[in-house]
Order: C-alpha cells, then structure tokens, then sequence
C-alpha cells in the first residue's frame, strides 16, 4: 500500500494496524521515500536482502501481538483466513494437494457416518472460537471439526460460539510445529474432547483423548489399520484410504 507521509503522521495507528497485512510505501512530493513494515525475530538481513529463517514457514504471515478486539477489526477488513493464538496472529497459507486429497477424503468418511446423527462434521473455513481458563479469546480454523450442539449455540449473526467435540488438524512441515505445540495445548485446555493430527508425509495419524485438560488416551496409526475414535464408539477408518 502507497500513502502519503503526512497521511500517515495525522493516521499513524490506523497505518501501523495496516502492516499486519502488508508493507505500507511512505511517499513525500511523489517520491518514495520509506517503508513502514512489522518487525518480527523470524526475519534477518542479509547481504542479499531479507530472508525467511526456518519455523515462520507455518503461515505466510510471521506471529505478532495484538489484543483481541484488534484481531476481530482485521480480520473483517480482510478477506485472507486468519487465526488467532494466544494474542498472535497467523495468516493461513494456501494448501498443498497432498493436504486437500486428505481433507476430500476425510470429509466424505466423516459426512457418511455422521449422516442423520445430531452431530455434524464441519469443514475449514468455519471460525471456532475458544476460551482458556485465563479467560484468553482464540479464533482458530480447524481442517475438520465435528460439532454436536450447532442448535444451542448459534448466535444471532449465524455463527457457532461453542466448542466442538472433535478437532481434526493435517499438518504440513510448516505447521507441523503449531499443531503439535501451540494448537495441542489450546484444544486441550479448551474443552475439545478428541484430537486428531493426520500426517501426510509420513502417512500417519494420531488420536488424542482429552479430559479435564489432561491426555487420557492415544493411538497413532498407519497403514492399514482402523483409526478409531474414543469418544464416537463404532466410528473408524482405514488409514492408508486417507492418503488415496
């Protein structure tokens, strides 16, 4: 974005919430001269110019703080998927195939036993909003939730405000760290009741069972082993068919 300096000196926070997004280009008498940018630790400078270190591959967007209702008016003006962690935000990379191939074939398995059962599996884009015992707010994308009490708590301007009872998460090498760690931790202190990590690059899935935010059960699974779920007794599916 290109903005005028004295623009940007009379709108300053309106500009700096702007980077969030993108680099704004400060000009003076029609000449560029500055570049108003976020600072973030994932960046260094080399002789060559700027250069993206290992572990902000995750998101397109490096993790910044920002309070929640700031989160909420950016993400409203912005039509990019965005997540919000524990004050940060991420902006969502576009998919690989190998991600979308598991997804498609996920979501027909799911959509097939759930068919005519209260319960119902959900599909990203769907924001799931999550509160930590501290009272931190998170907006997270989840690949695949599945959604039991949708009725109860839909709000007025028709979206859920509750917590699915299962979360399903396909990792990639840049995310495999935030699904592991950051979203792991969250689901379990939030109340979601079954995890799921599906692993495309090792062909793999792991099952997590939580309660009262502690670990009760896990399986991993590959191949052609039935994954199972503990809390849906009777729902489970061969590993390898994930894949195609």
């Amino acid at each position: 974005m290109i903005a005028n300096s004295t623009e940007v000196k009379n709108n300053f926070g309106k500009y700096l919430r702007m980077t969030f997004r993108e680099d704004v280009i400060i000009t003076s008498n029609g000449r560029k001269i500055a570049r108003l940018t976020t600072y973030d630790e994932n960046y260094k400078k080399e002789d060559t110019g700027w250069c993206i270190r290992e572990g902000s591959v995750a998101y397109e967007m490096p993790p910044r703080k920002v309070t929640y209702e700031e989160f909420l008016e950016i993400s409203e003006e912005s039509e990019q998927r965005l997540e919000y962690i524990d004050g940060e935000i991420y902006l969502l990379a576009s998919p690989k195939i190998d991600h979308q191939v598991a997804l498609g074939e996920l979501h027909i398995m799911f959509h097939e036993w759930f068919r005519g059962k209260k319960c119902r599996p959900m599909l990203a884009p769907f924001d799931i909003k999550l509160k930590r015992p501290n009272g931190g707010r998170n907006i997270v994308q989840p690949d695949l939730m599945v959604i039991c009490d949708m009725d109860e708590n839909r709000n007025e301007k028709g979206k859920y405000d509750g917590v699915p009872v299962l979360v399903l998460e396909i990792i990639s090498e840049g995310t495999r760290k935030n699904d592991f760690v950051k979203k792991f931790d969250l689901y379990l202190s939030t109340g979601v009741k079954e995890y799921w990590i599906v692993n495309p690059i090792n062909r793999e899935v792991e099952v997590f069972q939580f309660e009262d935010g502690e670990i009760v059960n896990n399986m991993t699974y590959k191949g052609q082993e039935m994954v199972r779920s503990f809390v849906f007794e009777g729902f489970g599916l061969i590993a390898e068919k994930i894949f195609g």
